[in-house]
């Protein structure tokens, strides 16, 4: 059963740099006509009960907040409902909109308190728009808050994430998601160097560590209790369905992406023409491997009993030769939590997920 909901809110003032996500500037004009084909999309399910949803773009919080309490109207309450939010965008009437309607955790995107790498990586906030946006959001009495964080930027040093990390935890947000992303070199210069980056992850853990931030996943860490749990249940392959253009959903052991463009988007759910395309229709086989690549992402790893359970195999022995080569280079190694043997990631392994991940594949 579909208990987790992601909707796809296109819209930018100004597309960063970096991203890679379906997102558009200067389409303003299209916002009322997209919103309306949103609300056509998701009247065709009938969600009895869900878990999670999760409103992302894009800039959900650059389109009015009439639209996503409109949205919010027609989905059953979840136990965890975000929106992401871009800190130039945030006003005190959009966060008591929110709340109203039902909103209890709110992701923003700092990134870094350097403003001079924020202009160059196409941010349309300052590090003092932020602190601004942040006070608003604890004011309107949200108290599940996380903030991205990015390193391995353009000319970003070690002590730059220092900063970054410090001021965060000065304002004690119950989320971080640290991360960085494959910058091409031919748009950003002056990058850090892979031992630098590497650095700077280890910065990471070790003073979020120290401020009582449980990392459970490679990229993100949380007080005790306020892990995402709309991103629990993608790396826990359950089921979920997304709305909007682009957006991917994943049922019976497919996946599906909706039409990205948003004009086509907009004229095929005006006139009742399919808007999913297949991508994949997975087999046992690639559900067992999605699984354990899944798992894998996070710091307890894979329960062997778990997949013992869920697709009757021995994982040790059905990935004999992959688990034993990993193992030999110290990237994956068996540990015992919660009474259950687990298969997850060194401290190494985390550098070279990528690799450990290529095995499963």
């Amino acid at each position: 059963m579909v208990k987790s909901v992601y909707i796809h809110i296109p819209f930018c003032k100004q597309k960063c740099l970096y991203c890679d996500f379906n997102s558009f500037q200067n389409k303003e004009v299209l916002i009322d006509d997209y919103m309306k084909a949103l609300y056509k999309e998701c009247a065709k399910f009938s969600f009895s009960e869900l878990e999670t949803i999760y409103i992302g773009g894009g800039t959900p919080s650059f389109i009015d907040s009439k639209y996503i309490v409109e949205l919010l109207k027609m989905l059953p309450n979840a136990k965890e409902i975000t929106v992401e939010m871009n800190p130039c965008t945030v006003t005190k009437e959009k966060l008591m909109d929110y709340k109203n309607a039902g909103v209890n955790r709110i992701s923003m995107g700092l990134q870094t308190t350097n403003d001079d790498i924020l202009k160059t990586i196409g941010r349309v906030h300052t590090f003092e728009e932020f602190k601004k946006a942040y006070e608003l959001v604890k004011e309107a009495g949200f108290e599940n808050v996380n903030v991205d964080l990015m390193f391995g930027l353009p000319t970003q040093t070690i002590k730059d994430v220092e900063e970054s990390l410090r001021y965060l935890i000065s304002i004690n947000p119950t989320h971080i998601s640290c991360y960085s992303l494959i910058l091409h070199a031919d748009i950003f210069k002056n990058l850090p160097s892979d031992d630098d980056e590497r650095e700077m992850y280890y910065l990471t853990q070790k003073l979020l560590k120290q401020a009582g931030y449980e990392q459970y996943e490679i990229s993100n860490f949380s007080k005790v209790g306020y892990e995402s749990m709309h991103n629990l249940a993608y790396w826990n392959q359950e089921e979920y369905v997304g709305l909007g253009a682009g957006a991917s959903s994943y049922v019976n052991g497919k996946r599906y992406t909706n039409e990205a463009n948003i004009e086509m988007y907009i004229s095929k759910i005006d006139v009742g023409d399919e808007i999913k395309n297949i991508e994949e229709v997975q087999d046992e086989e690639d559900k067992l491997k999605e699984y354990v690549i899944l798992r894998l992402r996070l710091v307890d790893g894979v329960s062997i009993n778990k997949v013992e359970e869920k697709f009757g195999v021995d994982l040790i022995k059905k990935f004999e030769k992959e688990i034993e080569r990993l193992h030999k280079l110290e990237l994956v190694e068996i540990c015992e939590k919660y009474n259950e043997n687990f298969l997850r990631l060194t401290k190494k392994g985390m550098d070279f997920a990528n690799q450990v991940w290529q095995e499963f594949i």
